[in-house]
């Protein structure tokens, strides 16, 4: 069948393409152009912009397909850059990579894929889609050491539907070169990427700082008690769970502090013990299902982090207010933006946006 390829010139989404090639489809290419920040361009690990772009070409070129490059520049900016630093000021703790899926790649992706009169879209990620008895499922990678489900939790069932990841049941990263090599990809050494794509060198907060001056302004470092401990160098660079950087503030006495939470509207960071971050309740916004809404308590696992193994938890659906109340088995740390994504076993079954702990540490502005 006709299958569009988000091609991001990186070797999984350049294998997928020419998997699907060999196996008779109709493949059509398509790169994003998502940001042109110098250095960020060409650094290794980046995506999506400058060399990843004259990558991608090249592997449709071996492959004997059509290639297309999309500027959504802008599209980029607003709904990822923008939001990015927006949640920082917050005192949030973003994830750029989840709102890049649920905007640019599969809202606008799965747009183009239907106007080429593609009946499928086709993506480098490592989870795997399973038909069951009510439709797509999702479910993680073979590989757990690169499972991307929890990047994916905000993928509808529509798009799910719609959608094909190839590289799920691949055991490892090296088999996937292997295929790059066996098909003579010439990016199948390339590095992967890392951190954040759009971020030069990986200091996220000179970007925040360029979009929101005011997270990148100084403030008080603050103990739970009141304490004024010290101060810091902008809410940008600090989130909840956090032991470093704190300077003259990362001890009470003998006693280590964390980062308990950030208020956005009195610029402060608040620490205390590590007994204090644990929360045996976390509620969840932005909601979405994979699965029917449950109409009461549903026993699953959870994943509050990306780097965490999913931990048993109960979780009650309030439709009304449209809030996801979990209790994890054992209270867990939380960082406000972050993502609270529900498994039962293997399979995604929804989740949201972490929000801010009721009275935790004041009035965002």
């Amino acid at each position: 069948m006709r299958i569009l390829v988000a091609m991001s010139g990186g070797v999984d989404s350049s294998v997928v393409a020419g998997l699907l090639r060999e196996q008779g489809h109709e493949v059509i290419g398509a790169t994003l152009q998502l940001y042109d920040h110098g250095a960020a361009t060409s650094r290794k690990g980046s995506c999506c912009a400058g060399q990843d772009i004259h990558d991608a070409r090249r592997v449709a070129d071996r492959l004997d397909i059509p290639h297309y490059v999309l500027d959504k520049e802008s599209r980029f900016s607003e709904a990822v850059v923008q939001d990015f630093a927006d949640s920082y000021a917050r005192g949030e703790t973003p994830i750029p990579c989840v709102r890049c899926n649920q905007t640019v790649k599969f809202h606008d992706l799965v747009g183009l894929a239907r106007d080429l009169g593609a009946e499928a879209m086709a993506t480098g990620h490592y989870v795997r889609r399973v038909e069951g008895a009510g439709g797509a499922e999702l479910r993680r990678a073979v590989d757990p050491g690169r499972d991307q489900s929890y990047f994916l939790f905000a993928t509808t069932r529509e798009q799910l539907e719609f959608s094909r990841f190839p590289l799920g049941d691949y055991p490892d990263k090296a088999a996937v070169r292997a295929v790059a090599a066996r098909l003579g990809l010439a990016v199948a050494e390339k590095p992967d990427s890392q951190d954040i794509c759009f971020v030069p060198q990986g200091r996220y907060h000179e970007v925040v700082a360029k979009h929101r001056p005011d997270a990148a302004a100084p403030g008080e470092i603050v103990h739970l008690d009141g304490r004024v401990l010290g101060r810091h160098g902008g809410i940008a660079r600090y989130t909840v769970g956090q032991g470093r950087g704190l300077g003259q503030a990362s001890r009470d006495g003998e006693e280590p502090l964390y980062v308990t939470g950030v208020e956005a509207g009195t610029r402060r960071v608040i620490v205390g013990p590590r007994r204090t971050l644990a929360q045996p309740v976390v509620t969840v916004g932005e909601v979405n299902w994979l699965i029917p809404p449950p109409g009461g308590p549903l026993r699953c696992q959870v994943k509050l982090r990306a780097r965490e193994e999913p931990r048993p938890a109960l979780a009650a659906w309030d439709a009304a207010a449209g809030l996801l109340r979990v209790t994890p088995e054992e209270p867990a740390i939380a960082a406000p933006g972050q993502a609270c994504v529900l498994y039962d076993g293997d399979r995604v079954l929804g989740g949201g946006f972490i929000l801010r702990r009721a009275g935790a540490t004041g009035a965002a502005a």
